[in-house]
Parts: C-alpha cells; structure tokens; sequence
C-alpha cells in the first residue's frame, strides 16, 4: 500500500458539509493502489461506550495518471460526525483513522477518529444559485463603446475634485447601455466591468473616489439606468472594488500627507514611514503599495474605520444601484478578517450577491464560505493554454490538472469560479493560439462545458489579439466581423441548452494521447464532448445522440475536431 500518496483532511476540501442533512468526505490515493475504500462514520456524540460505527461503500469518482480521488456523500440528521477509512489493496487492510494508519485489530478511543466536530448552520458554504446559470460578458470600460456599435477612440481629460481623470479610447456608461440588446443576443446574461469608480488613470485601479463614477465614463445616474436595463434584459451586473489601494489623490491620503500621523487616516495605509513623503521622479516610494507603484499606497484593511468605510462602499452600490455583486481586485493581498466583513455587508444587503476575488492561484484558503464564493480562475486559463493553444500538454497531463481545479474546493463551490481564457491583464487567449480560429473554437467548446462560470473578455468574439498592455486592452473593433461571433453564439447556446452542462457533474471517459473524452452528467442527460487539439487523427467511439461535430467521422476525430453527444439518463448525478 502505497500511504505516501494517501490524503485527507478534517473540515477542509476533503470533509465538508453540503447543507444541514449531508456531508462530503474525500480521499485521495495513489493511481490504481486500492481496489476497496469503506467509510465508517459514528455519532461522535452518542453517549454509550462506545461509538457504533456505520459502513458505505466509497466509490472512485475520478482518476488521472497519478491519484485515485474517492468521494462519498452522506445524508445524516447527525451534526457531530465521527469516521474512518478502511483501506484495501488486495493484499492487506488497514484503517486511516485521525491522520494514522492503524491495524485492523488495533484499539482506537472515541477521540482518536478523524472528526467533524459540528456542523454549524452559519459555517455553511453557500454560493449564489444563479452562478450555474451564468455567461459572463467582461468589459475594460474605457475600450468598448461611447455609443451603439462604436467607439470614437478619442482620449480625454477631466477633473475630478482639482485632480486630472484620464481616458484613452472614450468608452462610456452609455456606450456600454447602448450596446447590452448585442450582449443578449451573444447570449451573455452577466456583465462584469472592471472599475467605473473616479480614478486618475484610464484603467482606474487608482480610485480616487468610491462613492461616485468616474467623469469619464459618465454620471452616477447613467450606470443606475444601466443596471435597471441590464436587469430588464436578464443580465445581472458585477462591479469591481479595488480595496487593496487607493490613489495618492483619494482625500484620506491627501490628509496623511498634509496631517502626518495626526491624521484621522494614518491607520488607513500600511506601514507608513515618518515623515511621509512623496518619492521623487524615478525613485522608488517609501511607503508600500500596490506592487511598486507609487500613486497607488497600499490600505490598511484591518484599521476598523477603514473597514467599515469600504464596507458602506460595497452596501452603497448594491443599496442603491442595485449591483449584484463584486469582483475584488488583488483579494489576496488584503486581511482575511476584511474579506469576512466585506462579505457580511454585503450579503446581509443582498443575499445572492455574488463576490470573487482576484486570486491567480490556488484559491482553497479563501474559498471556506465566510470569504469569497469564487476566484477569477486564472489555472483554468493556464491549463487551457498549455493543451489547447501551445500543445505543451498531452490529454493524461491535461486532466491530471483537471483533477486538480475539480478536487481543490468544497464542490459547491466550483460551479461559481469564474473561468476565463482572457482577461485585462492577460495575453489575448487568441494570440496565444498564433490566430489558429481552430484551436480557439475548441478552448471556447471547453470554457462553455466545463464546471463553472464562462467569462468571456469583451472583443474576443471579434477575433481581438494582443500580446501586452495595452495592446489587449485595444478598443472593441465593432466594424470587424469573425467566425467566432458564431462560434461562441453556438456554443454559448449549447451550455444554455442543456442543464448536465450548468449542473451537472464532471466525468473523464478517456484521454490518450491529445485525446479528452468527457461527460458531464445531470439528473436526466448525459452530455459527452470529445475533443483533439493535437495535429495527428485519432479514434473516438462515443455514445448518445449527435449535437454538434467537426472533423468527426467514423469514430475518427481529426485534428482541431471535436464531438458533442447527448444520452437520455435517469438517475440523478448532480453537483
């Protein structure tokens, strides 16, 4: 038995409740290691003397080319759970039992199990339930439209309080409602933007206001009318908050500068020097802030006022806007305890609110339920990378990654991750294919089947390439017509089509080579995709009816070719 590769841990992603009434436990192992895992799960509070421990089978939900993931779920009225793992591997048993492997026959006290130790009501992890339902359409507010189908691409200059507010390309509020009857026809029916608040920059990551929206973009009722119309149509609306730093022009700085720490502020910023002083051209700041950017000080999200201050900021837009929830920029450089206030506000403002924090990396550490409900899922983009657009990876590596976007969070948590290809800070996914429409055409086939939340970056379905800033963040080029306006319009329509590719499970039938044969299984269809970005044919059997095909013939999937099936099931397979 191979017990370096076996893991589990207590209240982690590998032991969660679902609800009130059902657990998830599981267990990883070593590729092929085990042919039985029992779970054996007591009362850990029932008062004989000893626990009666109850047994379930524990199925083998997924395999890649290194781990066995075995997952069981179990329906209990018991909010105190005591358990165990017996492990066999054909040729001798043991049990896991509080992170040790001990012998069959070995006595074990109470206290010596692996333990859920109570399952709180208020520690549940509840993402909003329209998250399965969502297609997100992600806007760069300055590049996309000052009026319908058109952007000037005329830069201006305003004031905001004595203090310059840049535009490069013109975009506007209006611009974008003038433009939201061509999202619903694309299919998107949620609008991510990244941030419209007063700012100096043209990107406006340096706020200089919270409260109110930029002067280039427009006035604070342009984006109310904005939102009731995205509503009107069914397309909900997330804004972006930059908590993590404001501009050196925001007024609790201008006072730090002008009060020293005398001022009401100077707990509002991290780490202040004394004195306080501006750096000098080409010197690098005293102070810390966002990376090395000098107009941009670093927050001191633990000082209580400023944590209330930004929270009033997320009730503010969803109070009075009626926003429906936040994208937050740099989430894992502020302090968890401001992440948990954040997310109080605001959801006791709006329950099904959702919040995803701009995390690069493996999210689990925020994704426990009193953080965020989601992270921009920027490996999903890496992954799709290296197998779609570079080739880098065969399929078996491929889903070896898949496993690991599958098994990092508490499952009801992954059909709120926002996966993109693209994004304002990213290659455009376009150029990365060297302009390939056929590798594209299956990455989107991909981002529109798999768990979780489609983002799409505004102008890829344009054909918009760009290697660097600010090339990627180019204006939309409206007058220019691709064939992957219909691709992602077919595709798009296929996810809404079909409740297996919003809800339902994930299952890997095969990979070979660059083959990827999938499934996702939903109470009554079963939906299969095959698909090879690779450069050489390769066989594929696959079952149910034909929806969509290219390259596909006689069980021959051809490069760049994929298959999409669909099977009539009964039983219920559900995330």
């Amino acid at each position: 038995m191979q017990y370096a590769a076996i893991i589990h841990r207590p209240m982690s992603e590998f032991a969660f409740p679902l609800d009130e009434e059902h657990f998830t436990f599981r267990l990883r192992t070593a590729k092929g290691d085990l042919k039985k895992v029992i779970f054996y799960y007591a009362d850990r509070a029932d008062m004989a003397s000893e626990l009666t421990f109850y047994p379930i089978d524990m199925p083998l939900i997924r395999k890649d080319f290194l781990y066995d993931w075995y997952e069981v779920t179990l329906e209990t009225p018991w909010q105190r759970i005591a358990y165990y793992f017996l492990l066999d591997d054909g040729k001798e048993q043991c049990r896991f039992a509080g992170d040790c492997f001990e012998r069959m026959d070995a006595h074990i006290e109470r206290s010596e199990y692996f333990q859920y130790p109570f399952n709180h009501k208020a520690d549940l992890a509840v993402v909003p339930d329209w998250v399965h339902d969502a297609i997100v359409y992600n806007i760069f507010p300055d590049s996309f439209a000052d009026g319908k189908r058109r952007i000037g691409k005329q830069g201006k200059r305003e004031s905001y309080n004595q203090f310059p507010s840049d535009s490069t390309y013109g975009g506007t509020l209006r611009g974008i409602l003038e433009n939201l009857d061509y999202l619903k026809e694309m299919g998107f029916n949620c609008l991510y933007l990244n941030p419209i608040f007063a700012a100096g920059a043209y990107h406006k990551y340096d706020v200089m206001d919270y409260l109110h929206i930029d002067p280039c973009f427009g006035t604070d009722n342009d984006f109310k009318v904005l939102v009731q119309a995205a509503h009107e149509k069914g397309i909900r609306v997330i804004v972006d908050g930059v908590f993590n730093h404001v501009s050196w022009h925001h007024f609790s700085f201008q006072d730090v500068l002008k009060n020293g720490k005398e001022s009401q502020y100077y707990d509002w910023f991290y780490d202040l020097p004394d004195p306080l002083a501006l750096p000098e051209q080409n010197e690098p700041p005293a102070y810390t802030c966002f990376a090395y950017v000098a107009n941009m000080p670093k927050t001191n999200t633990a000082s209580p006022t400023l944590r209330e201050y930004f929270c009033e900021v997320g009730r503010h837009w969803i109070r009075e806007y009626d926003v429906d929830g936040w994208r937050l920029d740099v989430a894992n450089e502020v302090d968890d305890g401001f992440l948990r206030a954040f997310r109080q506000a605001v959801k006791q403002e709006k329950k099904d609110a959702v919040i995803i924090g701009e995390i690069w990396e493996n999210a689990e550490h925020y994704m426990t339920g009193d953080m965020v409900d989601s992270a921009m899922n920027y490996d999903f983009r890496r992954f799709c990378t290296q197998y779609f657009a570079e080739n880098t990876l065969t399929a078996p590596e491929f889903d070896l990654r898949l496993s690991s976007l599958l098994m990092r969070y508490k499952k009801q948590m992954l059909p709120a991750q926002l996966n993109l290809l693209d994004g304002h800070d990213t290659c455009r996914f376009l150029t990365l294919c060297k302009g390939d429409l056929d590798k594209m055409e299956l990455a989107i086939l991909f981002q529109m089947t798999f768990v979780g939340m489609p983002c799409v970056f505004y102008g890829d379905e344009k054909g918009m390439m760009g290697r660097t800033e600010p090339e990627y963040r180019k204006p939309m080029p409206w007058d220019t017509t691709s064939p992957l306006a219909d691709i992602y319009k077919r595709l798009i329509e296929l996810r809404k089509m079909h409740p297996a590719l919003k809800r339902g499970s994930f299952e890997t039938i095969t990979v070979r080579d660059m083959l990827l044969h999938y499934a996702r299984n939903g109470q009554k269809e079963r939906i299969e995709i095959a698909v090879n970005p690779g450069n050489v044919p390769i066989s594929c059997s696959v079952s149910g009816d034909i929806l969509l095909k290219k390259g596909y013939t006689c069980d021959l999937l051809m490069p760049c070719g994929y298959v999409v099936t669909r099977s009539i099931l009964h039983g219920e397979h559900d995330l």
